[in-house]
């Protein structure tokens, strides 16, 4: 039986567990708004046509904020079109997934429905087709108290209080040549700089997250980090990293994928640390991975021959046991890297590669990738342990030698929890950690993600979903577990007596 150690200490702290890891995504893309969250009419629908039915289940994912209108979509958008009386919004266009957008839903559902749902807004601004003015005047909607025309406006609409929205990201994958209004480093880098510059004078307390590479394979990446950040480091707070994997038939590798979201997080740390050093500056830039899960892009072939529809079913992946292994694991690297990257988001919420499926005037259910993600967001609390294990490696042809397992802990009070995933597809892994460190006094709850068929998928039925790891013991400060093949492990410890 192979063995793999861990030691869990209170003082080895990485930083306190961000709320805002736990985000989710919104984009105007397939199904995600209209029959997702959104489907007036729908037995389970308020007066306000949301989806009741998938509010409860995001609060149950433990969702802290919400990231919206895109995505590629927002490069094409008109945030005035989705204000104001629904029978005078006029329908669009939209380039990015060649739909025909009613914008029954827009700014002012949006925030109504992060109420409903608890959870915070995460606005994008449109630097495709439109710019600095557009940009503004949407912040003076959103968060300006009154007595000014957009403002006003808001308060005409029936919001007579200020969103008071925080978050904001300037553009999105801008470095994409699929990006209506695709732009350069420099030219991207200039506009975000002076966009930037003009919603502080509107709103000094927002918070600005300029756009990364759309991921690590772009020919441009690291070179764009750079030049980006040049142009606009002292002007935002916020760098955006965006990345998605697939099987591809490679079991092994696939349940490596962690692997490379390491590799990618700290290459964009260093870049961004090199700009600093070079601009002498001591303001330190953290990460917001606001865009990150797995998606089966194989199977998707884009949409740009087809004719324009109306909510069209796009990328419903139905999720496998293996890959809520992959998405708890990405879920641990994130913790991991708690010191940086304090901003995250699964994408997308409902319908499109998500958590929450529906089904238009039917049922709503949680797919399997759902319960990692609730789980870590219930229990992942208060500081981050590095726990630094050691072990078996194995032998990936994507990603070479790989650990075996991979693991955080977080510390909260009297409460400790450990995450755990082994990336064999067919080993068991012995874990052995030493817990003199926290002064654990008992086992509170163990269970696991793990199917004996790893391509097993969660549907209505809920095939796929965490049941208890039985044989894990808590003695002399010592914990030993048995992680089965292709798993993802919480165990919760206390240190009460």
């Amino acid at each position: 039986m192979r063995t793999a150690r861990l030691t869990l200490d209170r003082d080895f702290t990485i930083a306190p567990v961000s709320r805002r890891l736990f985000g989710s995504f919104v984009e105007h893309m397939g199904r995600c708004v209209y029959t997702g969250i959104f489907e007036p009419g729908h037995p389970a629908a308020d007066d306000r046509g949301f989806r009741t039915d998938v509010l409860e289940l995001a609060r149950e994912l433990g969702v802290s904020l919400v990231r919206y209108p895109g995505g590629n979509f927002v490069s094409g958008y008109r945030w005035e079109d989705g204000v104001g009386p629904v029978a005078d919004r006029p329908t669009r266009l939209d380039l990015a997934w060649r739909q025909i957008e009613s914008n029954r839903f827009g700014l002012d559902e949006f925030v109504t429905w992060t109420r409903a749902a608890g959870v915070e807004p995460m606005m994008a601004v449109n630097l495709g087709t439109r710019g600095i003015q557009e940009a503004c005047d949407l912040l003076e909607y959103a968060n300006h108290p009154g007595g000014t025309h957009l403002s006003d406006q808001r308060v005409k609409h029936g919001a007579a209080e200020p969103y008071g929205i925080r978050l904001w990201c300037l553009g999105n994958e801008m470095d994409g040549p699929w990006q209506v209004g695709h732009k350069t480093a420099d030219e991207y880098g200039r506009l975000a700089l002076e966009t930037a510059r003009a919603m502080r004078l509107v709103d000094p307390d927002v918070e600005l997250v300029l756009c990364g590479s759309s991921n690590s394979t772009m020919p441009t990446f690291g070179a764009w980090e750079a030049t980006v950040l040049e142009h606009a480091y002292d002007a935002v707070d916020y760098l955006s990293l965006h990345a998605y994997y697939e099987e591809k038939g490679d079991l092994p590798g696939f349940l490596a994928s962690a692997v490379d979201m390491d590799r990618f997080i700290s290459s964009v740390v260093a870049t961004a640390d090199h700009v600093a050093a070079k601009l002498r500056t001591r303001k330190r830039i953290d990460l917001s991975f606001d865009e990150w899960n797995v998606w089966n892009q194989a199977d998707f072939h884009g949409r740009g021959h087809e004719p324009f529809e109306e909510a069209p079913q796009l990328i419903e992946d139905t999720y496998t046991a293996a890959d809520a292994v992959v998405v708890g694991d990405f879920l641990i690297t994130l913790l991991r890297h708690a010191d940086r990257v304090t901003v995250a988001c699964q994408a997308q919420l409902a319908n499109v590669i998500a958590p929450i499926r529906t089904e238009p005037g039917g049922p709503a259910w949680r797919q399997s990738i759902f319960h990692p993600f609730a789980l870590t967001a219930r229990h992942a609390a208060g500081e981050v342990l590095r726990v630094e294990p050691s072990g078996p490696a194995l032998e990936t042809a994507r990603y070479g030698e790989v650990p075996q397992l991979s693991a955080v802990a977080t510390l909260d009070g009297d409460d400790v929890t450990l995450f755990a995933v082994n990336r064999s597809p067919d080993e068991p892994l012995e874990l052995a950690a030493d817990l003199r460190g926290v002064e654990v006094r008992g086992l509170v709850e163990a269970c696991a993600v793990a199917e004996d068929d790893p391509h097993r998928t969660g549907g209505q039925d809920e095939e796929v979903r965490p049941r208890p790891l039985d044989g894990v013991t808590v003695d002399g400060g010592k914990l030993t577990a048995l992680l089965p093949p292709a798993s993802w492990n919480m165990i919760r410890l206390t240190r009460r007596a």
